[in-house]
This record gives structure tokens, C-alpha cells and sequence, in this order.
């Protein structure tokens, strides 16, 4: 069974204007895999209690905390209270990890195909930080994320930073209602074509995984079969924001 611990805030970032990470000091925190979980527990005075979960955005080794993100949801129980109360050395009750299928080791290999929407990016955002602190040449892979606007795109920065360094690391970003002027990549919901310019680049995938709001990740999931890559090949998860 795994156990509530206590776990501490040693910083706070910024990542959208409703997006924030929370890198946690948890001593006791067990080994992961990416695309894992936690469970988060929060008491009031006195004595309500309410509990979200939140996917893990750290990689499971190379990193020096447990990192989750929040998304603020204004009706929410919790995701509020993370961005309006929450500040470094504050401390909540945490479990974990949880979570078996959606997962990505090193040793599965590649080519890696991570399709994401909204915060769905959060537990393949692991993946890819797992596989850029591997040693030797990281596995072939992909990103297709849509976000409604460019503004709403979590990691951005690290994201692109990535692409430009990584050649063996294609990043394409779709914008579903808003797009800078300018703006060269996608500007519609993920549909076949778009797969397909990925796929092309990536080469087959060994694995696949979608994750974001339910009629994304069905959608995606079925254009993938679709495409004629095998069922048990691709892993979802469904959610909406990344928590409430």
C-alpha cells in the first residue's frame, strides 16, 4: 500500500498565466516511471479534506525533486489554493507513485510518438526528460501538441529549447483558437494529415501515447489504428486539466 508522506515546496514556477509547477522535496519518495502519478491530500482546519491527482512532469532519474504542475481551475478545490496560497517551504500531504500502463521506460525504445493536448503534456513532458538525461543517443522522437492559443503552451520554452538542440526531437505545436501573426505551424485540432507529417518524419513509432481531455485522446487514439499502427502499441490517458 502506498503511504501519505509529507511533502515540501522548494520552488514555484510560472509556466502559463493559469499554469504553475511545483517542485517538491519529498525524502522518502520511491522510484517512478514516466508517466506515473501522485495523489495530493490537503486538510483545512477543520479537518475537510480534498484530494486531486497530478502527473508527474520530473524525469524519473537525473532530477534533485518531484515536480507536478497545476493547472488553476476557478470553481476548484485545490488547483486555487496551489496558486493563490501555496509558496516555497509550505508543506501538503502526498502518494504515490501510482500508475502502470501509461508509462515509458529507457528500455522500450523508440521511435518515441507523444501526442499531447492542453495539459495532457504534463506526464510526456517526463517521458522527454527521462529520455534527454539517458546517456548515449536518445531514442528517436516526437511531440504533437495542441493548445488553444501560444500563450497556453506549457514548457514552451524547454520544449523548443529541446528542438533546437536535439535533432533526433521533433516538436510541432497546433493552435486551435488563437495564433500569432506570423504563425507557421498548425492552427486547427489535430486531424490525419497532421499525424501523417509527423509519422513521416519520426518514422514508425514503437510506442504511442496520447494524453489529454477524453474526445481528444478518443479522437487521436482512433486516427492512430486509423493509420494502421497496431492497438496495443498505443497508450492513453484521459483528463481534463490536470486538476482541480
Amino acid at each position: 500500500m502506498v503511504e501519505w508522506q509529507v511533502a515540501t515546496v522548494k520552488r514555484v514556477l510560472v509556466e502559463t498565466p493559469r499554469v504553475k509547477s511545483f517542485g517538491l522535496d519529498v525524502p522518502d519518495f520511491g522510484r517512478f516511471r514516466a508517466g506515473q502519478h501522485v495523489d495530493i491530500r490537503l486538510t483545512a482546519p477543520d479537518g475537510y479534506q480534498a484530494q486531486r491527482s497530478y502527473s508527474i512532469a520530473s524525469a524519473p532519474e537525473g532530477a534533485d525533486e518531484l515536480q507536478i504542475t497545476v493547472e488553476l481551475i476557478e470553481d476548484g478545490e485545490v488547483s486555487p489554493y496551489f496558486h493563490d496560497v501555496v509558496r516555497e517551504g509550505d508543506q501538503f500531504e502526498l502518494r504515490g507513485p501510482i500508475g502502470g500502463p501509461f508509462t515509458w521506460t529507457v528500455n522500450q525504445g523508440g521511435p518515441l510518438l507523444l501526442v499531447g493536448g492542453g495539459s495532457g503534456v504534463v506526464p510526456l513532458m517526463s517521458m522527454l526528460r527521462r529520455r534527454a538525461a539517458r546517456e548515449g543517443e536518445p531514442v528517436e522522437a516526437a511531440l504533437l501538441y495542441s493548445s488553444r492559443s501560444l500563450d497556453e503552451v506549457i514548457y514552451r520554452d524547454e520544449l523548443e529549447r529541446m528542438a533546437g538542440e536535439d535533432q533526433r526531437f521533433d516538436l510541432s505545436l497546433t493552435l486551435t483558437r488563437e495564433q500569432p501573426p506570423g504563425w507557421s505551424g498548425g492552427a486547427r485540432r489535430v486531424d490525419m494529415q497532421m499525424l501523417d507529417g509527423v509519422i513521416d518524419r519520426l518514422g514508425e513509432p514503437g510506442m504511442s501515447y496520447v494524453c489529454g481531455p477524453t474526445g481528444f485522446v478518443e479522437s487521436v487514439a482512433s486516427l492512430l489504428v486509423d493509420r494502421g499502427l497496431a492497438p496495443e502499441t498505443i497508450r492513453t490517458e484521459r483528463f481534463g486539466p490536470t486538476g482541480t
